[in-house]
């Protein structure tokens, strides 16, 4: 659609290094990666909105400089595996595939996971692996992961989350009751893991064996 590109630099230019996100390496890869690609069609003039918008399966995208927070926290390296937790339309872990070596993912619902795997083959994001899944219960045949990122809101952190974590690893996920969470960066040191509050902000539930125990809301509003 003509004039994306413009709005793309200008959401990086104005939404994200206009509110501190700082890290080279994120602010380029928002710049590469075509949200537009990863909204339903008919929303594609409204991929670059400071806002989430609406996706499959009563879920959300989230809102852009929220996905540059939380990639920024974790501190992705080249070499670095990660994991993400809510996969959604898969545009956060298009953006993260840019910063690290491999980035694995899971969603519950199939139908945003499926659609997700066909959209990194279509736009050719090869080191992306999808499945569907209770992503509280991690990926540990992968594991450890050096980040993990949570497009959710649990009341904890899963003891299976903090358990993947490398030595050294970021998890950054959204903590509190189903509608009101502060995002949160777990940092794995030694048998310790202290936590930095990113702020206040609003996710979907994190439903699972080591999250809420059935659907409590589905506004993926994000409060800044």
């Amino acid at each position: 659609m003509p004039g994306l590109d413009a709005k793309r630099l200008a959401m990086v230019r104005y939404q994200l290094a206009g509110r501190n996100i700082r890290d080279p390496r994120v602010l380029r890869a928002m710049g590469e990666v075509p949200r537009e690609a990863f909204v339903p069609e008919d929303l594609a003039e409204f991929a670059y909105d400071d806002g989430p918008l609406p996706i499959a399966a009563g879920q959300t995208i989230s809102q852009p400089y929220i996905v540059a927070l939380m990639l920024e926290a974790a501190r992705i390296l080249p070499g670095d595996r990660v994991l993400e937790i809510g996969v959604g339309s898969g545009y956060a872990a298009a953006v993260a595939s840019r910063l690290a070596a491999r980035v694995h993912a899971i969603d519950r619902h199939a139908e945003l996971a499926d659609s997700a795997c066909e959209r990194m083959a279509r736009l050719g994001y090869a080191n992306v692996e999808i499945r569907t899944g209770d992503g509280t219960q991690g990926w540990p045949e992968h594991a450890p992961f050096d980040a993990i990122l949570v497009a959710a809101g649990g009341p904890a952190v899963p003891e299976p989350l903090r358990a993947q974590l490398a030595p050294g690893g970021r998890l950054v996920i959204p903590i509190g009751a189903p509608h009101e969470q502060k995002l949160v960066c777990v940092t794995r040191d030694g048998d310790a893991y202290p936590e930095e509050n990113l702020g206040p902000v609003r996710f979907v539930p994190l439903i699972g064996a080591y999250g809420w125990k059935g659907d409590q809301g589905t506004d993926a509003l994000v409060r800044r």
